[in-house]
């Protein structure tokens, strides 16, 4: 049976759940539309861009072996190979002459560049830099991580070995070469060895991987500016830890890399580890988006409950690694609540990393852009989507997992099937063969249809979110997973209502910074407010003024099947006294005055900015 998943955990693999094998795909609805876009415009653009700035020039110049000058990041090697990923799993979804082609020059390029011992890092093998000297700095296993992943997506999507072979001689070199101390600053490496050990068999591979993740938390790397260790996850050791730190984005990397060691090896305590920090982080560090990262210096998870929205980093590129991570634990235990992060990080925290066009991008996700904010800082949200960047790490992370989601959205057990995410198209596990119809999230209505089954009984298993509180299935209340076991027929349907329905959230009382405000959301959809659509007043000043929500008529500049919200609000009234210093001496609570009822219009989170940039914001008061 053949298997292309993204995440492929071997047989004696200590896991719940395995992904399901290939054959079914996304087709269609939202879903579809945005891998349409993904397909047709980014992947394109994105090698482009890519050519532009260099990145293919160092592979030619490391080809030729003669040094020269390298243009980018010391890490611009990881974009190509990010997008070669994309490339490769968009081959697999339907292949054809201009992506084979594509694939087919940059991965023999990539070849050509590699030295006789296996060694491939452009910025290393033209600046004359010795190997593996400033590991703490300079990503050339974090590039080799991604080469890894890169490879075995072609291998299992394309069929094509080009990369497989290369990143399976610098696999090789490293095991016999590295350093046994040998650690890099920004995580990535231990997911790529991890997937071409369960690739290859080669276990000298998991052994590296487990060895990287053992002796990081020592404080070895060094450490420049006025950062401490956390930074690099290297404060405290991993199975030690019970709460995230540093650089969100190394730090869900290394944990989704832990994980596959964790099942791999069975180790049941690292495992353990890990979902007590993925527990504290989704209760104490997560935005409502999903969003990861607080803190701008450092591009770093804050303390406890450290959220505020218009200081958000949110990194697109650490919603990518968050799906990556919990994808691993719901393999791994089958608990519901990692699909659930997984639905809400993907519509909310990955899609507004790109515009509806799929041809600019956003680096940073705050949840809220003042009037009159213009930073001098192009990954600031108030300046707009960019077309790119000069660290471009998140265009090609979001091409490869919109080209990839066909493989997250079910699995299967020795019992059955498992869906976990929504979406139009067809589900493949083994002898099954599932029909899935829907117009997900706009429509709570989930249609399942079994095309293909054998004749024993099974069981077919439905997540269902956290937020649907009235879920049916088959006019039968459901929650959790709603597992359905019979002897199933060719033609045999399953409904699943959802629900879906507008309704107002609060945050904790210890999330400060939202004590006494709403946000809005619908189905799995976080909303917002956008200054284009309140001409006359300024979203800062508006406020909630009923609970009653209620769907709305398509939103002129945004596609026709997007649903608003709307509900009563008013505008706080600007005093005189409020100009000069913003401060006054407290006699009592100061009841703010109000303009008359103003009609608030929410729109998808994901979709703010498309219509140009502005103010806007997902909490607001309720008064």
């Amino acid at each position: 049976m053949s298997d292309d998943s993204v995440v492929r955990p071997r047989p004696e693999a200590a896991v719940a759940l395995r992904p399901v094998s290939s054959g079914g795909r996304v087709e269609g609805g939202f879903w579809g539309a945005w891998q349409r876009v993904n397909r047709e415009v980014t992947i394109p653009l994105g090698g482009e861009r890519i050519r532009e700035s260099g990145a293919f020039a160092n592979l030619e110049l490391a080809a030729r072996g003669a040094g020269g000058e390298h243009r980018g990041k010391v890490f611009a090697d990881s974009d190509v190979y990010k997008w070669l990923e994309a490339v490769a799993w968009e081959r697999g979804r339907a292949d054809d002459e201009s992506l084979a082609g594509a694939y087919a020059r940059a991965a023999e390029l990539v070849a050509a560049a590699q030295r006789p011992d296996g060694y491939l890092h452009t910025h290393t093998q033209l600046t004359g830099r010795a190997r593996y000297s400033d590991l703490a700095s300079s990503h050339e296993l974090y590039c080799a991580g991604h080469l890894m992943q890169a490879a075995v997506a072609g291998r299992r999507a394309a069929g094509d070995d080009t990369l497989l072979r290369v990143a399976t001689r610098f696999a090789d070199h490293l095991v016999k070469d590295l350093p046994p101390d040998a650690l890099d600053g920004h995580p990535e490496i231990e997911t790529g060895l991890a997937e071409l050990y369960r690739e290859t068999g080669a276990r000298p591979y998991l052994d590296l991987a487990a060895r990287m993740i053992a002796t990081r938390g020592r404080s070895r790397l060094p450490l420049k500016g006025h950062h401490g260790p956390g930074i690099r996850q290297d404060r405290v050791p991993l199975r030690e830890a019970t709460a995230v730190e540093g650089h969100a984005v190394r730090a869900v990397y290394l944990a989704a890399g832990a994980a596959d060691v964790a099942v791999e090896t069975a180790d049941r305590g690292l495992l353990t580890a890990l979902e007590s920090q993925w527990r504290d982080m989704v209760a104490t560090r997560t935005y409502l988006t999903g969003g990861l990262g607080s803190v701008w210096y450092g591009e770093q998870f804050g303390g406890p409950h450290e959220l505020a929205p218009e200081t958000a980093y949110c990194e697109t590129c650490a919603a990518v690694g968050s799906v990556q991570w919990s994808w691993r634990m719901l393999l791994a235990t089958g608990e519901p609540a990692f699909a659930d992060l997984m639905e809400r990080t993907l519509h909310n925290a990955v899609l507004p990393g790109v515009s509806l066009g799929g041809d600019r991008f956003f680096y940073v996700n705050a949840l809220r852009v003042r009037a009159g904010a213009n930073p001098d800082d192009r990954r600031s949200p108030a300046r707009g989507r960019q077309d790119w960047y000069g660290t471009a790490c998140c265009p090609p992370n979001v091409m490869r997992l919109l080209a990839s989601l066909d493989h997250y959205r079910a699995t299967q057990d020795g019992d059955g099937v498992q869906v976990h995410l929504y979406a139009g198209g067809t589900i493949r596990a083994g002898e099954v063969l599932l029909e899935v119809e829907t117009d997900y999230p706009w429509d709570g209505r989930v249609e399942i249809a079994v095309r293909e089954t054998p004749a024993r009984p099974w069981t077919l298993s439905l997540r269902i979110p956290s937020w649907a509180d009235q879920a049916l299935v088959n006019d039968d209340p459901a929650a959790g997973y709603h597992r359905v076991r019979r002897a199933w027929q060719p033609g045999d349907r399953i409904t699943l209502d959802l629900a879906v329905r507008p309704r107002l959230t609060t945050a904790v009382p210890r999330l400060d910074v939202a004590r006494g405000q709403v946000a809005v959301e619908r189905g799995p959809l976080v909303y917002c407010l956008e200054q284009t659509d309140h001409p006359g007043v300024i979203v800062d000043d508006l406020c909630v003024a009923s609970p009653d929500l209620r769907d709305g008529p398509p939103v002129p500049g945004l596609p026709a099947e997007v649903v608003p919200v709307l509900a009563r609000g008013r505008a706080h009234e600007h005093r005189p006294d409020d100009d000069g210093f913003p401060y006054r001496t407290a006699t009592g609570p100061r009841e703010p005055e109000h303009t008359g009822p103003v009609e608030l219009t929410f729109v998808p989170y994901y979709a703010w900015a498309n219509r140009g940039a502005g103010p806007m914001t997902v909490w607001a008061p309720m008064h």
